[in-house]
């Protein structure tokens, strides 16, 4: 494979900082680059994706599938051969545990509505 048929692709975050850009063949699947981000993923950011699993990746307003390869999710148009694509990389928070206790307020509620009509 020559030199010119490498793709360079950066990856926008949510904090609108950019990692890379990084050279991958064509035929590297959407579920590599999302290994390589949580590899390269900026350790002083607070919010990091624990897997590959917790990532999407946005190219032209599409998520892009794992299966599919850089070169099936290349824009036809717009994109110039040498230049470097963007792609967001978003990252799914972590749902946090759901509290078992629930607090209750014994206290009896004194519903009082009022209305005005001026």
């Amino acid at each position: 494979m020559s030199e010119e048929d490498f793709v360079e692709i950066k990856f926008r975050l949510f904090d609108g900082s950019d990692m890379g850009p990084f050279r991958y063949s064509p035929a590297s699947t959407v579920a590599m680059l999302k290994e390589r981000i949580v590899a390269e993923w900026p350790r002083d950011k607070k919010l990091a994706p624990k897997s590959a699993s917790y990532v999407k990746l946005i190219n032209a307003g599409k998520i892009l599938e794992n299966n599919k390869t850089v070169a099936q999710c290349r824009m036809p148009f717009g994109e110039l051969p040498k230049g470097v694509i963007t792609m967001h990389a978003v990252v799914q928070p972590s749902l946090a545990k759901p509290k078992t206790e629930k607090k209750v307020d014994e206290t009896p509620k004194n519903s009082m509505c009022s209305c005005s009509i001026l």
